[in-house]
């Protein structure tokens, strides 16, 4: 009976919610690019033939970036034993649809998910007929888990998370919320000390599966790979500079590690990659402030005076190579903002890391970074300019890398026991 009272609520405000986000949302998708992009199917409108849709297949719902990419990492491994094998991904967002329809990845239907009103479910269900539907880390809205759960197609969550904010809030209701995730099928977690929380959540021990980490699993993640254009980007900054990397960085944060940077070394090349590339204005009127040169990468032309540039890279799904050019990289939303950032690639590309002291959505995994001397956490931007100095003696440089990958190699075949969950799902 709460449940039927929580879903009622839910279903009256969500209207409410739409017209207020809506304008915003708008304004996002235009900055983003999202508009031309099959942006009507995100309330179920769609323009290609029924005929040509991939009917009875398994539906990957990501989000953002992030999620995408996971979704793709997800589908390569699967592909190695099923190369034909035809998949659906269903995005929220401009950013991580043109990741996806980027990939190269053949046979793969790239759709938006449907905004959560019950007709909207209705409509991409009735359009798809999915044969699963695969949710990545938390994406359990309401009216689609109870849509598929009336036509028995199989919801499984992989990667699932909560940070601690999230499983406070959701214990405070769990009385009223337990029947959804009940519906789940499948629950892949990546910590054991995670089940009791789920378990408290109404997804009962059976359905609860401790797989390790699709985002930090090494097994099937290539190196990212050196770009000759991004190379002579910075060669055009003087040879042989170090390049410290500030990571998917969020707002104030540019400014704040790039005060840290500025006196380190005087080779010592600062590359920053905001979060969210529209953002590229206000960052570069921030380090203008404090006597940078700051060149965008979309607009790139050789600094005049390579001493006093530093290179921001204003591009999406760039990031993960360039952090194969860098000497070291710093974790952004970890200092300014509440959250961190995935950590896993710079650890793939054996690059030293260093982060604030907020990284509450990778909280497992940054502690024992930590406690195992495999990364820095500074509080400062004292701390931060000497953890930066540290790091550029090589001994320290590479005793931290060591330690990082052999932290990660404890999440190795997470990927592969995802798969075996999803195939398994009835």
């Amino acid at each position: 009976m709460r449940f039927q009272i929580a879903l009622l609520i839910y279903r009256l405000a969500l209207p409410l919610l739409f017209i207020t986000a809506f304008p915003g949302w708008v304004v996002k998708m235009i900055r983003r690019g999202g508009i031309g992009t099959r942006l009507g199917e995100r309330a179920s409108i769609y323009t290609s033939e029924l005929g040509h849709e991939p009917c009875g297949q398994i539906h990957i719902h990501s989000i953002s970036v992030g999620e995408t990419m996971l979704a793709l990492k997800l589908i390569r491994e699967w592909r190695t034993t099923e190369p034909d094998r035809p998949f659906v991904i269903a995005v929220g967002t401009a950013t991580g649809h043109a990741v996806a329809t980027s990939s190269g990845l053949k046979n793969i239907r790239v759709t938006y998910s449907p905004l959560d009103f019950p007709c909207m479910v209705r409509r991409y269900l009735n359009r798809f007929e999915p044969a699963k539907l695969v949710l990545i880390e938390g994406e359990a809205w309401p009216h689609l888990l109870r849509l598929c759960n009336q036509r028995d197609i199989p919801v499984s969550l992989i990667n699932a998370r909560l940070s601690p904010r999230s499983a406070r809030r959701y214990r405070k209701f769990s009385k009223w919320i337990s029947p959804l995730f009940g519906m789940l099928d499948a629950l892949a977690i990546q910590e054991s000390s995670d089940q009791p929380v789920w378990e408290s959540l109404g997804v009962s021990t059976e359905k609860i599966h401790v797989t390790g980490s699709l985002k930090f699993d090494p097994g099937t993640g290539s190196a990212p790979t050196r770009r000759p254009e991004f190379q002579q980007m910075l060669n055009a900054f003087g040879q042989n500079r170090k390049v410290i990397l500030a990571a998917s960085t969020h707002t104030g944060e540019e400014a704040w590690l790039a005060s840290a940077m500025r006196d380190v070394a005087d080779n010592s090349l600062p590359v920053i990659v905001p979060r969210h590339a529209e953002r590229r204005t206000e960052v570069v009127q921030a380090l203008r402030t404090l006597g940078f040169d700051p060149i965008l990468r979309s607009k790139f032309t050789p600094p005049a005076d390579p001493a006093t540039a530093c290179l921001v890279v204003d591009s999406t799904g760039e990031l993960r190579d360039w952090t194969a050019h860098a000497d070291m990289v710093i974790i952004g939303k970890s200092f300014l903002a509440e959250g961190g950032q995935n950590p896993a690639e710079a650890i793939l590309a054996h690059k030293p890391l260093i982060f604030g002291p907020h990284m509450e959505n990778f909280q497992p995994l940054a502690s024992r970074l930590v406690e195992t001397n495999a990364a820095i956490c500074v509080n400062s931007q004292a701390e931060l300019t000497a953890a930066i100095r540290r790091v550029l003696e090589p001994s320290s440089a590479q005793q931290l890398t060591d330690h990082a990958s052999q932290l990660l190699n404890q999440h190795e075949g997470a990927t592969r026991r995802m798969i075996s969950l999803i195939s398994d799902e009835t």
